[in-house]
């Protein structure tokens, strides 16, 4: 099998794991996600994941909550999500590790870079979460910056769409779907894929971005081979 990277980060939203709910987690659907990403996994590439807590908690809506506390309660939620597929990575056979920006001793290792390339290079799937540790930070960021500390080859951002829009493709029927990207254009244009100070550390960084819809199962394993199935962001 042709596999095009031999380490990638793996950006999923929170409400992904929520499935058809309208909050929390649904299992059968973690299990199904899972089993997925084992199924590249053994592959021989190397998965980091970043996983977000919006089935649980947004402080960027939390209305007239103190901004940081409401940050560190959703990166609170990040870290319930990456409990829940490391122990389904259990369940399924595969090794995994949770590794926080902040102490969790009882889920999981502090983060460290180095530590976290040792797990890869040894097989293990890695699951970051607490964000970066910081408020105002979103979990595109972390992504963008443990892609970098990492030296991942790209990041692969499954979304609930297929790709990257002018327009959200959801209200607007014409809305116009990019297949390859800059930074530039994204920041310029305000495409709403990542936030800016993502956008920015990819550019810099010479990260490239793969937007694809993670639904169909087979889609993450093409992506790897190379195809592309969405849209590339490219610095």
């Amino acid at each position: 099998m042709n596999i095009m990277y031999k380490r990638v980060l793996l950006k999923i939203s929170g409400e992904a794991l929520a499935g058809e709910k309208s909050c929390g987690i649904d299992f059968k659907v973690v299990e199904n996600i899972a089993k997925i990403i084992k199924e590249c996994a053994e592959t021989g590439v190397q998965i980091a994941i970043v996983v977000g807590g919006g089935n649980f908690w947004r402080g960027r809506t939390s209305g007239t909550m103190n901004r940081v506390k409401a940050d560190h309660m959703g990166m609170m939620a990040t870290v319930m999500n990456a409990i829940a597929l490391d122990d389904t990575f259990s369940g399924l056979d595969m090794a995994s590790r949770v590794m926080t920006s902040v102490p969790f001793p009882q889920v999981g290792e502090h983060y460290s870079p180095s530590r976290a390339i040792h797990h890869l290079e040894k097989g293990r799937i890695v699951i970051f979460g607490y964000g970066t540790g910081n408020a105002f930070f979103s979990t595109d960021t972390l992504a963008s910056l443990r892609a970098a500390e990492i030296q991942a080859d790209a990041i692969f951002k499954a979304t609930n769409t297929d790709g990257i829009y002018d327009s959200d493709p959801k209200t607007n029927p014409n809305a116009k779907k990019y297949t390859e990207v800059t930074f530039d254009e994204i920041l310029a244009k305000n495409l709403k894929v990542m936030d800016s100070s993502a956008a920015s550390m990819c550019r810099d960084n010479k990260i490239p971005v793969m937007v694809f819809n993670l639904s169909k199962s087979e889609n993450l394993l093409k992506t790897l081979q190379g195809e592309n199935l969405g849209t590339i962001a490219k610095p």
